[in-house]
């Protein structure tokens, strides 16, 4: 397999690459900033898309402040989702189909990771309720000890967390609207915990923080610095092997042949997933958005998530943004019957895809070498926490392998709190959401090696794979392997307040900075003036709209920020990326050719 740039750039919005193998035709993936049906005068750049597809304002909510990640998220959502759509067209080649090309524009990847807050801002006319932030109150978590250690607390369960803080001696009702509060993490991207809860932590020194969890069951986990990743043996592995870790090696001389059913390159495959939360759910949704048959493995009486309110026809919208093209079946996995649905089930399948925690799969008997006799040709997937390559410390594998401990531990933490003046992460799922691409994507390419080479086998991927390609340009400016040079320019991506509405500016080179002075005329002639205030008191003088619309056509990277995730049905770039119905769906990132 190969991949060869076909020319730098479409325009300035855009470039492309072919994908070639030497079994299928020559796949030219284009990708767009915005629709890659219409033309735009705005040009593509990380912090624009970030502004003008809700990500800032979901990033911004825990602190009320609207504000970059301080990560290239969009740039690295959509160069793998553009590698996947690539090898799904050679897949549904070498399935009787004529595809050419894939396309898939980045505004389409942005709006795929706000997909269930969308879902959430849109359902009915309550809008999303979310509770006011005290601009006065510091965010939390991650929490810091009193020795100035910062560092994520972690649970599923609200037993341990109830422990742990009467322990310290909060009081259990206390303790009990923290624990609420703290599981909006994950459907509201805030945690506005009681601030008698932080304050507490800030009398007591990390180690005996960590005994105290250790005690009661709570996972705990210091925010790494990108400098302590560095040196992290694991971090070689993830790094020199790339997000996954491939063994397909399982003989499948007895492999069905099918064709595909429609115009999408996964059709007439069966997946069977059995996924809890995002990141395995968000691979599954990714898969049947491709065309294939995704049945869902749920406990009896279906996933509890299903119930999370806000609700439309009797279902989460937040749940039903990342399942509603799967068909459902309940089944007790940990029973003797439910262990033998599920190997009928995987006779037939093609791919069998869990996110279940470390050993589980062993210990029910579904690991991939108990599928290799009943099917030698499945593609065993699992999307795990801590590891791609089963490198992991048994550290790391005794804690909950979720999107903030991850995030914390692998440096990405540390990065976005640099960038955003916190001190730690983002409340926004990041590494569920790219963790779920990247399963996808490693699926997507297990398929077609089965394809080629008539081999069934597994292939691992996980959160902590995710977060190093988001801090891949830390590690290779680490390591010397190319040069950095920011220029001048840089100190003007920034967000700004106008006369009404915020306004997001990227100046990515020395040339646009160029542009953006000759728009103000001899307002910059002055080398001594404060360029960021200058700015500051000229863009309230009129509204985002305006200033985007001068901006985009001087030539200056600008768009306006959405602050209420409801308005991007209103976006016309934004709109074939969008299917209004009972709550805004996101449609398939790809097309194809």
């Amino acid at each position: 397999m190969r991949i060869e740039h076909a020319r730098d750039r479409i325009d300035e919005a855009g470039f492309s690459f072919v994908l070639e193998t030497p079994v299928t035709a020559p796949v030219t993936c284009e990708v767009t900033a915005w629709d890659q049906m219409r033309k735009s005068n705005n040009v593509a750049s990380e912090n624009i898309l970030q502004a003008a597809c809700g990500l800032m304002s979901v990033h911004g909510r825990a602190s009320g402040k609207i504000q970059s990640l301080g990560l290239n998220y969009v740039s690295t959502m959509t160069a793998a989702l553009a590698l996947q759509g690539a090898v799904a067209a050679a897949i549904g080649q070498l399935r009787g189909l004529s595809f050419t090309g894939a396309q898939i524009s980045m505004a389409s990847a942005a709006l795929l990771s706000t997909s269930q807050y969308l879902a959430d801002a849109t359902v009915g006319t309550a809008g999303e309720n979310l509770p006011g932030v005290d601009r006065k109150q510091v965010p939390a978590p991650p929490f810091v000890s009193s020795d100035g250690v910062v560092f994520e607390l972690e649970t599923l369960n609200a037993e341990p967390w109830l422990k742990f803080w009467t322990r310290l001696g909060i009081n259990a009702t206390l303790a009990g609207k923290g624990w609420t509060a703290f599981l909006l993490r994950y459907a509201k991207a805030i945690a506005p915990l009681p601030d008698e809860l932080t304050h507490a932590l800030t009398q007591v020194v990390y180690a005996d923080i960590a005994e105290l969890c250790s005690q009661t069951g709570l996972s705990i986990c210091p925010v790494q610095t990108l400098d302590d990743r560095i040196t992290d043996e694991q971090l070689k592995c993830e790094w020199l092997n790339g997000p996954w870790a491939f063994d397909l090696t399982t003989a499948a001389t007895a492999m069905r042949h099918t064709k595909a059913h429609h115009e999408l390159p996964l059709s007439g495959m069966t997946v069977i997933e059995s996924c809890r939360r995002i990141q395995g759910p968000l691979a599954g949704h990714l898969l049947a958005l491709l065309g294939a048959e995704v049945i869902r493995i749920e406990p009896p009486g279906g996933d509890p998530l299903r119930g999370m309110p806000p609700l439309a026809d009797g279902c989460s919208v937040r749940f039903d943004a990342l399942n509603r093209l799967k068909s459902i079946r309940e089944i007790d996995i940990q029973s003797a019957s439910g262990h033998a649905e599920i190997m009928e089930l995987a006779k037939n399948a093609d791919v069998f895809l869990h996110n279940w925690a470390s050993h589980k799969a062993a210990q029910l008997k579904l690991d991939a070498a108990d599928f290799a006799d009943v099917n030698p040709a499945l593609i065993y997937a699992y999307a795990a926490g801590w590891s791609s390559n089963g490198g992991s410390s048994l550290r790391l594998n005794t804690m909950p392998g979720t999107d903030f401990m991850v995030q914390a531990h692998s440096g990405v933490a540390h990065k976005i709190s640099r960038a955003s003046g916190t001190r730690g992460g983002t409340l926004f799922t990041v590494l569920d959401l790219l963790g779920g691409v990247v399963a996808a994507q490693g699926i997507t390419i297990g398929l077609f090696n089965r394809l080629v080479n008539h081999t069934g086998g597994k292939v691992t991927s996980s959160l902590l794979s995710a977060a190093t390609l988001l801090c891949s340009e830390d590690f290779q400016r680490q390591h010397h392997f190319f040069e950095v040079n920011v220029p001048f320019a840089s100190r003007l991506n920034n967000v700004y307040a106008t006369k009404q509405g915020m306004l997001a500016i990227e100046c990515c080179d020395d040339a646009a900075l160029q542009r953006l002075f000759q728009l103000f005329g001899k307002l910059f002639d002055d080398k001594q003036i404060d360029v960021q205030q200058c700015l500051c008191e000229l863009l309230l003088t009129g509204s985002a709209q305006e200033w985007a619309a001068r901006l985009q056509q001087a030539g200056v990277s600008a768009a306006v920020v959405i602050e209420d995730l409801a308005d991007l049905q209103n976006c016309s770039q934004l709109q074939s990326s969008l299917s209004r119905g009972s709550y805004t769906q996101v449609t398939s990132p790809w097309s194809f050719q």
